[in-house]
Order: structure tokens, then sequence, then C-alpha cells
């Protein structure tokens, strides 16, 4: 008798793991079960409990509890299985709360309980209580629930308590390293992630992944480069996902060497930029933060395939650029191909009119784009527009419509306000920005920096003390001025403000010399306001001439072939003194000078730059 019944369960399990695709197939298996006494078999039901719960739109509070809730006496297989489809599907509380009744029911877990358990908890408080039961139980070295709680913390951001129990686990697998090296990645420890991704034995594709992405989002750019080509060294197979975060470690340097190099090895994959939608994108993003918006549209022009993100790259791109009509042009492009922009395109669009000045337009578009178009302007928009119309001297509007915003203005808006005031040299609406800064960003030397500068270009000294006073009692320090630029075998040279530690540097500050002599000749002067220092007009000239920019201009004009274009990139904003001169020199050398700040592209031809001087 034992045996037929045996028999009868394992046939009842074939038919729902081959014959079963329909909610109408597991009813008519649930007859069978019926009909053939195998109601209460918690074997069968847990078989067929799983297929209920992975199907589509089916709410596991309806036929699947019912199924589970007609067996007088469940097995902890079948409490487990209830258990995880609500930690999947939710209401995740039915999870704990099936967790206890199978504990006051006496029924103890199994390893698939936790592991269901954890899966999907987000409580810390709640997470270490079930830790602590696990342990109880004994089952945290099993590797699966190991692996679970880990991935339980890191959600909670409980980092040091993943960590704890990692060096605590019996036996690891790849998961158990990855999981941790991607949360330390996310979370800017890169250090720590390095050095678990060291003790790893056997690297796989997705912890190589990991490394690499991870020192291109913490904006450690060579770092991901060095890890990329051991990836490569190693044998390990490229995919889109890595080269798209080594192509955005070439974007943060914007040096054309590491540019042509990426893209030769992704078009020689089976990820190049004519079939591969995210390949190509960032590939646009890549060109043109490194200076090269021809050949991101020459990219985008090439795509076989477009979607919201080539749009939006390529929009982004134009507007970094000044070219803000062909960003515009672009955007219309788009809906005539039928693709809906989203909140990115319209930050793309906004800073193009921004940096042109194209005030109407830009506010026509910011007013119909949640009607149109269905994207409702978040604080990121807001910010766009408060720049918008600061930097066209609309400062009055700008706070009127920070004051009046449907949400809290973040950092990004009160720092758009604060920037459009040192622009146009308003310190009053500077203080109310700074004010508000102050508290969302307490600890962001921007800020105090051009709230200081604002003064000083005021000629308020003493404002300008006060607030380096409160910089010191804050111990913020101000990253010091740094240019690169590429010279003709590739090497990139760095310079920093005041730098007299290149090999090079009494011929650079020779050449420069002699450039300036010239400039003066045809009527160059010094912009000595650009020095937010209270000293004698010959410190602020020997200030000016030491900036990091024109040290690797002088380098450039050295080390770079007659005629071609010189790039420049900078970590900071560029001086008004410093756009003089790149101007001026660019008349005077017949070389088009590109320089990449902080905010934007200035592409200087002729003794004039693309910005129009609206920057």
């Amino acid at each position: 008798m034992v045996g037929r019944i045996r028999i009868l369960e394992w046939e009842a399990v074939r038919i729902i793991e081959s014959r079963c695709t329909t909610l109408h197939h597991a009813k008519q298996v649930h007859a069978h079960i019926y009909r053939n006494n195998l109601h209460q078999c918690s074997y069968v039901i847990t078989n067929l409990l799983r297929f209920l719960t992975n199907l589509p739109h089916l709410p596991v509070q309806s036929y699947p509890h019912l199924l589970f809730s007609q067996v007088h006496s469940p097995n902890p297989f079948l409490y487990s299985a209830l258990i995880r489809a609500y930690a999947r599907n939710g209401p995740l509380f039915q999870s704990i709360r099936l967790y206890s009744s199978m504990l006051n029911n006496n029924v103890s877990p199994v390893s698939f309980t936790f592991s269901a358990l954890f899966s999907s908890l987000k409580n810390p408080t709640l997470g270490t209580q079930l830790h602590l039961h696990a342990m109880l139980f004994g089952f945290v070295s099993d590797l699966y629930v190991g692996n679970t709680i880990i991935h339980m913390y890191v959600k909670c951001g409980l980092l040091s308590s993943a960590r704890k129990v990692f060096d605590e686990m019996p036996h690891r697998d790849a998961v158990s390293w990855t999981e941790l090296i991607v949360a330390y990645a996310k979370s800017g420890d890169m250090d720590s992630a390095r050095e678990l991704f060291d003790g790893l034995p056997g690297k796989d594709k997705f912890a190589w992944t990991s490394m690499v992405t991870g020192y291109a989002q913490n904006a450690m750019p060579k770092k991901a480069l060095e890890f990329f080509l051991r990836l490569q060294e190693a044998g390990v197979e490229t995919d889109e996902i890595i080269l798209v975060g080594v192509i955005s470690a070439c974007a943060q340097l914007g040096v054309s060497g590491y540019a042509s190099w990426i893209r030769g090895i992704a078009e020689s994959s089976r990820f190049g930029s004519v079939n591969n939608v995210l390949v190509g994108s960032a590939l646009i993003d890549m060109y043109s933060k490194c200076g090269n918006v021809e050949e991101a549209y020459s990219v985008f022009k090439g795509m076989k395939e477009r979607n919201v993100f080539s749009y939006s790259s390529m929009i982004a791109g134009f507007a970094v650029h000044g070219q803000a009509r062909a960003a515009i042009k672009l955007f219309y492009e788009m809906l005539e191909a039928g693709i809906k922009p989203n909140h990115v395109t319209f930050i793309g669009v906004f800073t193009a009119c921004s940096h042109a000045g194209m005030v109407e337009q830009g506010q026509y578009l910011f007013g119909v784009m949640e009607k149109y178009y269905g994207v409702a302007p978040t604080a990121d928009h807001y910010a766009c527009m408060a720049d918008l119309l600061g930097r066209a001297g609309q400062l009055e509007k700008a706070l009127q419509l920070v004051q009046t915003m449907p949400m809290e203005p973040n950092g990004g808006v009160w720092g758009a306000l604060l920037g459009a005031s040192h622009i146009h040299r308003n310190p009053d609406v500077a203080e109310i920005a700074s004010h508000y800064l102050f508290e969302l960003e307490p600890d962001n030397l921007g800020n105090y920096l051009l709230l200081s500068n604002t003064y000083a270009l005021a000629g308020r000294w003493d404002d300008v003390s006060r607030v380096r006073k409160l910089m010191r009692e804050k111990q913020l320090r101000k990253n010091p001025g740094c240019s690169w630029v590429e010279a003709k075998n590739g090497i990139v040279h760095e310079f920093f403000a005041g730098d007299v530690k290149h090999p090079e540097i009494n011929e650079i500050k020779k050449a420069l010399d002699d450039l300036l002599q010239r400039l003066k000749a045809i009527g160059y002067q010094p912009k000595l306001n650009s020095v937010p220092y209270d000293i004698d007009d010959e410190g602020k000239r020997l200030l000016l001439m030491s900036h990091s920019e024109k040290l690797a201009l002088a380098y450039g004009l050295l080390n770079t072939d007659a005629g071609s274009t010189i790039k420049i990139m900078k970590n900071l904003r560029i001086c008004e003194d410093c756009h003089i001169v790149m101007c001026a020199a660019s008349k005077d050398t017949g070389r088009k000078i590109v320089v990449r700040d902080n905010m934007r592209f200035h592409h200087f031809l002729n003794g004039t730059c693309s910005c129009s001087n609206f920057w």
C-alpha cells in the first residue's frame, strides 16, 4: 500500500513538472490529486504550489494560499514554498506571519526557509532577529543561507555586518565574494572591494566587471583602465557591461588616445556601436566628453537602432559643446521618430538652452514637458531652469521660481542660483542660496568658495574673511586647480596651479611668458578681479600666470604639431582671465583650443569661443 502511494505521488509530481503550463492545467492536476487522495501530501502540494506561485498575475493570497491552508499538517518544505512566494511577490509581512505560525505549530525550519526570508528582507531589526534564529537552528554554516544573509545586510546598508558574516562562513563561493565586492564598490569603498577581489580564488567575469565598473562609477578612471587591461590579459571575455564601464572611464579622462583605443576594442567585438545601442550610447557620451562632438555625432548616425538613451546622450553632447540649436533640432527629430523623451532628455535640452541664453525656448519646453510628453518636472529640472534664468541675468525670476517649487529645493537648485549669483556679481542672492546650501551640504567646499568669490568680486573683503574663517573651522580644504593635456605621443601631462615640478617647467614658463607678451601687444590686459584675494595687483598678475590651464596651454603649444587642436581638461571652472587668454591665443597661434572645465566645453577659434561669452 505504501509503495502504491509513493508511485501515485511521483506520478502526480511528474504531471505537474511536465504538463502544467497554465492555471487551467493546474486545476485539472489538483482535481487528479483529490481523486487519488493526495491532497494532504506535502510533497505533492509543495510542487503544485511552486508552479502556481510562478504564474504571472496570480495573487499568492488567492488560490496558492487556499491550497496550502487545506493541508492539515504541512511539512517545512511546504511552509517554505509559500514563505518564498510571499517574500518574492508580497506582501512580505505574510511570509513573517507564516514563519511564526510554523514555529508555533512545532515545525522546524529548513535552510530553504531562511534563504526565502532573507532574500527580500530590508528591515535591519527584523533581519538581525532572523539571523539569530538561523544561528539557533544551525543554518548559518549553510552556503546558500549565508549568501542570502549577506545579501540582506547589503540591502539594509549594513556592510560591516555583511562582512562579518562573510568572514565567519566556513565555505564561500563566487556569489559570496561578488556580492560584497559589488556592495563595497557601490558604497565608494574601492579599497575594501580591491582587498576582497585580490583574495578571490578563480576570479570570474562578474568579479572583474564589478571592479572595472566600480572604479569607473567612483571617478577612478585610471584604475578602471588598469583593471580592464588585466582582465584582457587574463583572457576574460569582454561583454557590453564591461565595455560600457571602461568607456565611461575613458570619458572621465577625456583623452582622445584612450577614446580611439577603446572604440577599436568595441568595434572588433560583437558589441560594436552599429548594432549595440548600449555601447553606441556610451561611445557618444565618451566622444562628447573627449571634446570630439563631431565623432560622437558620427557614431550616432551610424547606429542601426537608436533609443531614448542614444538620443539623450547626443543632445547632452551638443549642449555641453555650446551647439544649442543642434541639440534642439535633434530633440524634435527624436519626437518625429516616435521616441518618447524622458527626464534625462529634458535635462540635456534645458542645459543647451541655458548655455546659449535661449530663455523663451527653455521656458516653453518646461511648461509643456508634462502636458505633451508625460514627464513630470523634478528638482533637477527646476535646477536647470534656475540656471537658465540666472545665467540670463534674471536672478529675481530665478529666485521666485525656486521659492514656489512644488517640492523642496535640493542642493542642485540652490547651487544653480548661487552659481548665477556669482556670474552676475550679486552677493545678496548668493547669501540666500548659500544659507540653504550650508544646511543641505555642510561639507561641500565649492559652495563656500563660490560665496567667498562672489563677495570678493563685490569688494566685500570682510565677508570674504568671514567665509574663509568658517572654512578653516570646518577644516575644508580647496582642491588645487588641475589641468591635463595630451602630447602628440599620447602621454597625458598634468599641471597644478603654481606648478614647479614638471621637468620642462622652465621652457613652459618661458613659452607662456612669450605668449602673454604677444597678447598684451594686441590689447590683452589681465583680468585682475579673477583673483579672489585682497592682495596687490602684482601679486594678482603672478597668480593668474600660474593657473593650471595656462601652463597646459603653453605645454600644448610646445609639444603638439603645428596646426593641430590643443585639448585641455580642467577639474574646476575656467576663470574669466584664462577664458580671455584662450580666445586671444587661438587667434595669435592660428590653433583651435578646446577646454573642458567642470561645467562645459569651450571651443576657441580665431579669437572667439563657442560659448559666445555666455558662460
